[in-house]
């Protein structure tokens, strides 16, 4: 108890050498091995979705690349920026304090903010996470994502996964069966016609996936909540995904402790 705190340069210092590391996807991958170990993991169902973290940057920094910043007023630390009538883009502004953080927004009539994308792909027996990765904020950024963590399923057989109507689009749908994956994704017949047709929804497991998928819900939940993701506190996404890596192996622990306490 008597012995002298670390200095905060060298946790930053111990911090960087566990990011090159690679530390929290070993912790991660340890993690599901465990849950594996004691049969909690599905190896056929799977469910994709993304969420909106927001960056540690706030509007004012996000600033022309050009230079050419609008009129300010007050406190010069803090000034009152007028951004009214004038064009932002990602094209052409980019934020001073954490470059690599987009303005986006997910849905209609919803604010823009500077933001990542974390991505999780779950397994359906037990609504575990089993991959985790963190993008640039773009409008195609979940179905990539999606497919990058689909064709990483280890495996020859044929697997399903389940998606909400962000995902039902003619390329996804397609892409995503070519990597041996039955798509059950929602369908989006809104003015439109899906992707998904009877040859999908006319199966039980189609149902059974669309009522699966939404636990991946709970876990965005926890994770902006109890582990603090709401809004990021570390600038960059490599940072940024490192931290939310650890934040889903944490979720998992909790979950199978209820889990296996359950069992016990």
């Amino acid at each position: 108890m008597d012995a002298e705190v670390w200095d905060a340069t060298v946790y930053s210092k111990n911090r960087e050498r566990l990011l090159v590391a690679d530390i929290a996807e070993a912790f991660f991958q340890q993690v599901l091995e465990i849950a594996r170990q004691h049969g909690l993991l599905s190896d056929e169902h799977f469910t994709v979705d993304g969420t909106l973290l927001e960056a540690w940057a706030g509007q004012k920094s996000f600033k022309s690349k050009a230079r050419v910043e609008p009129p300010s007023q007050g406190d010069r630390g803090n000034p009152s920026v007028d951004f009214r009538g004038e064009e932002r883009t990602n094209d052409s502004h980019q934020s001073t304090t954490d470059p690599e953080a987009r303005l986006f927004k997910k849905g209609k009539g919803q604010e823009a903010k500077l933001s990542y994308l974390g991505h999780l792909l779950t397994e359906n027996r037990n609504g575990l996470a089993v991959d985790a990765c963190v993008t640039l904020a773009t409008g195609t950024a979940e179905r990539e994502a999606a497919l990058g963590m689909a064709g990483a399923i280890p495996g020859v057989h044929r697997v399903t996964l389940g998606a909400d109507k962000n995902y039902d689009t003619q390329d996804f749908v397609r892409e995503i069966r070519w990597r041996q994956v039955t798509p059950h994704v929602a369908q989006n017949n809104t003015h439109r016609r899906s992707a998904i047709d009877e040859r999908t929804t006319r199966h039980p497991g189609y149902t059974v996936s669309q009522q699966k998928r939404k636990r991946v819900e709970e876990i965005f939940g926890w994770m902006k909540t109890v582990g603090l993701m709401r809004k990021v506190r570390h600038r960059g996404r490599e940072r940024v995904e490192w931290m939310f890596t650890w934040t889903a192996a944490l979720y998992n622990l909790v979950r199978m402790r209820n889990l296996l306490g359950a069992t016990a």
